[in-house]
């Protein structure tokens, strides 16, 4: 690290009724990797909309290589060298890779006509110094999440950026895609450029980062060197106490069996899977990404078909053919994609929360306010949603406050099995803990939780049992005293 490349000094942002953030302090130096850690709403993403001229600072000073600087839009950003790579890839899927990277700024002839030849042969360029190993006239959509990745960063750099910042850049990718990133991140330091690394991901923290910064509600907690400090004080420091019993969960005995999958098989991605499931009983559902787990569950759900097997509820062998006929069967499933499959982000909280049970407030052309009301205001109770009222958008709630929404959508059926896919990717470490709670209740109550989960941690400390699935098949069925990570990983990998 070579020096001052950034300093935002007493950043304050104030929306109608309400402080974003209040006297924030944040600096990054040349070839730095910098965190930004914090529970949603802490208000990462509003500084850095500030940094990046997507929102107007109302108090504070930013300087760009001790330079006092004036943002005043995302031209601005561009011409002091910063760009932000958002966790919402913003790619053009029909464009190639060359026409994405200078889309706006496209290289003109003399004449000036787009020069087609130059934009590819330097798109070409960049692809190879970053070892990609693709063709500039690949479009998009042919890419991996991964790749896609690479190409916003490539972006990024073609504009001679100085100051990049990754929101949740993993949250999408394999453990080798990460290694890729990771190496690609290495790189740019040595260029000088200073990273501003957005992650809720602790371990990839004390990997890459240099300098952990911690924010929370709308406010600078302080900044600690990686190396120098913990996971349980980053903790701490993010939600203001010392959080004990982060994996919640009593361990019982589970009672009878409530679900039986018996040989489902789906051409091409399932294969023979075969499980029980018991009555209070978490079952983790564990397997590098495309081992089908999610598909498993969606065929389960009746989102997809099946060509062979059967399932079971409570001893009796049910057609599942779409999700009508397994939500009768008292069988629920909270998608691992709560923005574009779960939630209606433009609606409001008792919108979203009540939308699956309509028929038990709605008959004929009346409608039972106050039952709609009640059991709104039982499930934000319930489990503690942190909304200034029913009528909020969800679209405006924190990342964990909008799954505790998705999840109680849900619970307002009375499933007897209720399917969690990554219920606790996106959220915070405060939230992760209230969602480990409510699993834990639930269970205790009786309902039977599967989930997918590709954080072991979870997945060893929440599950009664442990189904590890490799390459569309059930590789093996652990039980509580045999999962550990070695375990896990080696039968995830193929082992038998």
């Amino acid at each position: 690290m070579s020096g001052k490349l950034l300093e935002m000094k007493g950043v304050t942002k104030q929306f109608p009724g309400v402080y974003a953030l209040k006297g924030v302090d944040f600096e990054l130096e040349s070839g730095e990797v910098h965190a930004l850690l914090g529970e949603n709403g802490a208000g990462k993403s509003t500084l850095m909309k500030i940094l990046n001229g997507i929102y107007d600072i109302n108090e504070g000073n930013i300087f760009i290589n001790g330079n006092e600087v004036q943002i005043n839009g995302v031209k601005d950003a561009r011409r002091f060298g910063i760009s932000i790579i958002h966790q919402e890839i913003s790619l053009v899927p029909y464009l190639s890779i060359a026409e994405n990277i200078y889309l706006g700024r496209e290289p003109l002839t003399k004449a000036r006509f787009v020069d087609i030849k130059l934009m590819y042969e330097n798109a070409q360029k960049f692809l190879d110094d970053f070892d990609l190993g693709l063709s500039a006239k690949t479009t998009v959509n042919q890419l991996t999440v991964a790749q896609q990745q690479m190409i916003e960063i490539i972006k990024a750099v073609s504009f001679h950026s100085k100051i990049i910042v990754m929101d949740e850049p993993t949250s999408s990718l394999t453990d080798k895609e990460v290694e890729f990133l990771f190496k690609t991140i290495r790189n740019l330091k040595e260029q000088g450029v200073g990273i501003v690394y957005i992650s809720h991901r602790m371990n990839e923290l004390f990997e890459i980062t240099d300098r952990i910064t911690v924010m929370r509600d709308g406010t600078y907690v302080g900044t600690v060197v990686t190396k120098e400090t913990t996971n349980d004080k980053l903790i701490a420091m993010m939600v203001g106490r010392e959080l004990t019993n982060y994996y919640v969960r009593d361990f019982s005995t589970t009672g009878e069996t409530i679900l039986k999958v018996n040989n489902l098989t789906r051409k091409g991605v399932i294969e023979n899977a075969s499980f029980e499931l018991r009555k209070g009983e978490i079952l983790g559902f564990s397997g590098l990404v495309g081992a089908g787990r999610s598909e498993l569950m969606k065929c389960i759900f009746g989102l997809d078909s099946f060509e062979q097997g059967e399932i079971m509820v409570n001893g009796t062998k049910v057609n599942i053919k779409n999700p009508n006929d397994a939500i009768k069967n008292k069988i629920a499933y909270v998608t691992e994609n709560r923005k574009e499959e779960g939630l209606f982000l433009t609606q409001s909280v008792k919108y979203n929360l009540t939308i699956k049970i309509l028929q038990d407030f709605i008959k004929f052309l009346r409608v039972n306010f106050k039952y709609e009301n009640n059991e709104t205001n039982h499930y934000i109770n319930e489990l503690s949603i942190k909304t200034p009222s029913p009528e909020q958008e969800v679209g405006n709630l924190s990342g964990g406050n909008q799954q505790k929404v998705l999840i109680s959508r849900w619970l307002a059926t009375k499933p007897q099995v209720l399917i969690l896919d990554e219920p606790t990717r996106g959220v915070d470490v405060g939230a992760k803990a209230e969602i480990y709670a409510i699993m834990n209740r639930l269970a205790k109550e009786g309902v039977s939780i599967i989930m997918i989960s590709s954080e072991l941690p979870e997945v060893i400390n929440m599950s009664d049992r442990v189904a590890v699935m490799y390459k569309g098949k059930i590789q093996k069925i652990l039980n509580k005293e045999d999962s550990d990570q070695e375990t896990i990983m080696h039968y995830a990998t193929g082992g038998n």
